[in-house]
């Protein structure tokens, strides 16, 4: 499976007047992509602390205690908010419970719907070139050290032509791709220009047409229109024509030019829908033969003939040369990762070995960086996230080591003070109505494991590259680095404009099913119902096409028939374009048919984890019985199960389970040790004591067995249907 997102040992508290609470507690999971991970809990159990944390938005008075969040190569607790600007919205979006709170309620929709896409555009343009540049240097640095000095000129002659014809690609495609976006946006334009008329909406026919014609007229390309500059040429001599004679007091319709409006329709579809030139090929071709017209092949001969001659003059001879130099960065990766892994043991050993020098344990974190940032293979396009971020994840570590060798005997101490105080004041018979703030003390033993075992995952990481080191396929990762460079060529030329991003929202808003999105694009957003604002705020999040979509309780403020349709609208557009989604609720029902895994959250701490068979099918926390037994269904005829009591003070957290005060279930253990994590199955485990050998047999309460004995006859007996 393809990991996307990677959540480690997350700890998050939260200053307040009272004290520190323990807001998130040592949680981990993985995220596949593609795939829908459900954090089910009560309020206050710590699933919308996570999800924030993962897109960069926690609070001010916030403490991340501890943990990774990986996410393309990067630990998101430690990346400038620079860098998370371009993650958060782009790469991960976030649909809140309440729509209003994501909307500006004095600007119209639409452009809040395209404001994501332009700011998207932008940045990745800017960011392309600089990255094109980078690799390409680092590409040729890599080939002169294969074939030696000797060879420098050659090399230098073979990037700089690739650069070149990059570059004539870039013209190539940036001119094309301005007569492109003018057809699509005049395509946009009359449609939206008739579905006006016809529906009567207060339009200026007589500008409109002319409008049309100017635009007809500006859409000229050798690539694109070639063969039909006179049929352009003439549409917009018609419909100037049609204006100039439209008369608004005896017509008010397009009865006159429809016919016109029509072919010109179909002129910009056939254009829009026509073979792209591979401007990557052409590019070459047009850099050695200058002054050649190449808009007299049709294009897709074009495509063909431009490959030969770019494989035959350069390509096949670059790929060759590239591919070595690729496998060359890929050796010394190999070379450095095996000069790190003897290097390890030592470090190991000094961190295991405690009671730090803060000097000495700076130097060991400085050569374990170095060694490791040196080992990173540049050029493989796939990011390792291990190594990516050990040097950030080791220096947090051990600083967090430090500042509790620091501050865990003042803290002792603050206690020490604030406990006499109040011994004092009740021994003289004085009401006492606070508390003392519990002692934050860290074990410093533990604080060592903690970095020991970020050593122990790069080492186990490292062995595993180094012994598949003769496996990897270097012909495939030179091809995927051509490609690499390619893609970010086009993405420099490509603009949009403000007009194609109003088109793309229109689309997008069809696609989240709200009706006569052309008309609506100009409304606010105090002109829709709370299900409509929720779909909008949906198609603002995918309007930059993120790879992970968070849902935080996105229908609790919906009533239960709209709340159906955001869950399948949500359902649907995971499936269409291969989402990745946190979905945060309290209500277990919810994401009975929409989640693949379900994390069971509780007090900050992740009780139970597994697909949605295993939790819906054989749950084994007892406060997981607690939700499904509050979950109302259609042949449930039971009065429901509230949970007793209310979740614990984490200002004060419980000793043992936190659980165990609303546990009918609790066994003696409960109230003094936290359970561990007992594997039910390999997708399925749980933290509950009991699940221990010795723990006394303890069935679900009998709402829950009979709905599952229910579901499995509706199912003919398969969990899977």
């Amino acid at each position: 499976m393809d990991k996307i997102l990677e959540v480690k040992n997350l700890k998050i508290s939260f200053r307040t007047q009272g004290g520190t609470l323990k807001a998130v507690r040592d949680i981990s999971f993985d995220l596949e992509r593609g795939e829908t991970l459900a954090i089910v809990g009560e309020s206050g159990s710590g699933k919308s602390v996570t999800s924030k944390a993962i897109l960069g938005i926690l609070a001010g008075n916030s403490i991340v205690e501890g943990g990774e969040i990986l996410f393309d190569g990067k630990d998101l607790l430690k990346v400038p908010e620079e860098d998370m600007q371009q993650i958060r919205g782009d790469k991960i979006a976030m649909i809140f419970q309440d729509p209003l709170s994501a909307l500006n309620r004095i600007v119209k929709v639409g452009p809040q719907i395209t404001e994501a896409m332009l700011l998207k555009n932008k940045a990745a343009r800017k960011s392309s070139r600089k990255e094109f540049n980078a690799i390409l240097a680092l590409l040729k640095e890599n080939m002169i050290a294969v074939f030696g000095k000797e060879a420098e000129g050659k090399i230098n002659e073979m990037i700089s032509t690739f650069d070149k014809f990059n570059v004539e690609a870039i013209r190539l495609e940036e001119d094309y791709n301005v007569a492109y976006n003018r057809a699509e946006e005049l395509n946009a334009d009359i449609v939206e220009f008739r579905f006006l008329v016809e529906k009567k909406q207060k339009v200026n026919i007589k500008d409109g047409l002319n409008d049309i014609s100017k635009k007809l007229k500006q859409i000229k390309n050798g690539f694109l229109t070639v063969g039909k500059d006179e049929q352009i040429a003439a549409l917009a001599a018609d419909v100037a024509s049609a204006a100039k004679a439209y008369n608004e007091k005896t017509n008010n319709d397009l009865t006159a030019v429809d016919a016109t409006l029509e072919t010109i329709a179909s002129l910009l579809k056939g254009l829009i829908e026509s073979t792209r030139p591979n401007f990557f090929r052409i590019g070459y071709y047009s850099m050695k033969n200058p002054g050649v017209n190449l808009t007299e092949t049709p294009v897709e001969q074009l495509n063909e003939t431009t490959l030969k001659y770019l494989d035959d003059n350069f390509m096949k001879e670059f790929i060759q040369m590239e591919t070595a130099g690729v496998k060359h960065s890929f050796d010394n990766s190999v070379e450095a990762k095996k000069a790190v892994l003897a290097l390890l043991p030592e470090i190991r050993a000094y961190f295991a070995a405690g009671n730090l020098d803060k000097k000495s344990a700076k130097e060991q974190v400085k050569k374990a960086a170095d060694a490791v940032n040196a080992s990173i293979d540049r050029l493989d396009t796939n990011k390792d996230s291990t190594a990516y971020t050990f040097a950030s994840a080791l220096e947090s570590a051990v600083a967090k080591y430090f500042k509790a060798v620091v501050n865990n005997p003042k803290e002792e101490a603050r206690f020490e003070r604030q406990s006499k105080k109040r011994e004092a004041l009740i021994a003289k018979g004085k009401t006492v109505d606070w508390k003392v703030v519990p002692k934050v003390v860290y074990d410093l033993d533990d604080l060592i494991g903690n970095i020991v075992k970020i050593i122990d995952t790069l080492q186990k990481k490292y062995e595993a590259d180094v012994a598949n080191a003769a496996n990897v396929d270097m012909n495939a990762r030179a091809i995927a680095l051509i490609d690499y460079l390619k893609a970010k060529a086009s993405q420099v030329v490509y603009k949009l404009t403000k007009r194609m991003a109003k088109e793309q929202a229109i689309k997008l808003m069809d696609e989240v099913g709200i009706d006569e999105p052309r008309i609506r694009f100009n409304q606010y957003p105090f002109e829709f119902s709370g299900g409509m604002r929720q779909r909008i705020v949906i198609a603002i999040a995918l309007s930059a096409n993120p790879d992970i979509l968070i849902c935080d309780e996105p229908t609790t403020a919906l009533d239960v028939t709209i709340q159906a349709q955001i869950l399948e609208l949500i359902n649907r557009l995971k499936r269409e374009r291969n989402l990745t989604v946190i979905f945060i609720t309290h209500d277990l029902g919810v994401v009975a048919n929409i989640a693949d895994k379900i994390a069971v959250m509780y007090a900050g701490k992740i009780v139970e984890y597994g697909t949605a068979d295993d939790v819906f099918y054989d749950p084994r926390h007892p406060y997981t019985w607690a939700l499904l037994s509050s979950m109302p269904d259609l042949d449930t005829n039971e009065k429901l199960d509230a949970i007793p009591g209310t979740p614990p003070n984490m200002i004060y957290p419980p000793v043992g389970d936190a659980f165990a005060d609303r546990n009918k279930y609790a066994l003696k253990i409960d109230f003094e040790m936290q359970p561990p994590q007992f594997e039910v199955t390999p997708s399925h485990w749980a933290a509950t004591w009991l699940l221990h050998p010795d723990a006394p047999k303890a069935e679900p309460p009998h709402i829950i067995t009979d709905r599952i004995e229910r579901m499995k006859k509706k199912n003919g007996g398969n969990e899977n249907a």
